[in-house]
């Protein structure tokens, strides 16, 4: 049977991190997914691409490094805008961008075993700037990909939708617009306060 393992990073250095720890450990690109909206941990892709980008592939690209960091693509999914993904995801993103996956991110998520309450907050932390990494492996290699990922300091869910929830939040919702650089920072700079 297989399981998805999922987590959220702040930084996309430390999701880049965890995926190259994921593939030195022996796990395949065609089990890793990368989504982020940063190409870098200053680079927001939105800044790289024309507003005018709104079908399923705004452009190839991205990589750096090898395995699935080589293969990252450019794709605009709309309610989130341009991402840089790779993986599993990025193919059920595409088919999202063309209308075969109801719920973008979420639907995707979902259809990969993710429970719709997390998907919701793993769409909204990728919409304000977060890395999301999942890994969908047997179940004996689960646990493996369990303790990669946690060793790179990922976000506490549990926590960020208590704080999601406290600023108003209730849900993903795929017609609010990607926060801007400044808007991630700040809300950064209020996590690590916290």
């Amino acid at each position: 049977m297989t399981r998805t393992v999922s987590r959220l990073f702040d930084s996309y250095s430390q999701a880049q991190a965890a995926v190259e720890a994921l593939e030195q450990a022996g796990f395949t690109s065609s089990e890793i997914s990368l989504v982020s909206r940063y190409r870098d941990d200053a680079t927001l892709v939105d800044d790289e691409v024309s507003n005018t980008a709104t079908g399923a592939t705004a452009g190839a690209f991205v990589g750096g490094g090898g395995g699935l960091l080589a293969a990252l693509g450019l794709i605009a999914i709309p309610g989130i805008g341009p991402l840089v993904a790779a993986g599993v995801l990025a193919t059920t993103l595409v088919g999202a961008a063309g209308g075969s996956v109801v719920g973008g991110l979420i639907g995707a998520l979902t259809n990969a075993g993710v429970s719709e309450e997390d998907a919701h907050v793993y769409s909204e932390g990728v919409r304000r700037g977060s890395s999301l990494v999942t890994v969908t492996t047997d179940d004996a290699r689960a646990s493996k990909a369990d303790a990669i990922l946690n060793a790179h300091k990922p976000v506490d869910v549990r926590q960020r939708r208590e704080a999601y929830v406290a600023g108003g939040w209730s849900k993903y919702d795929p017609d609010a617009k990607g926060y801007t650089a400044d808007e991630i920072r700040q809300e950064r700079e209020t996590y690590l306060r916290r």
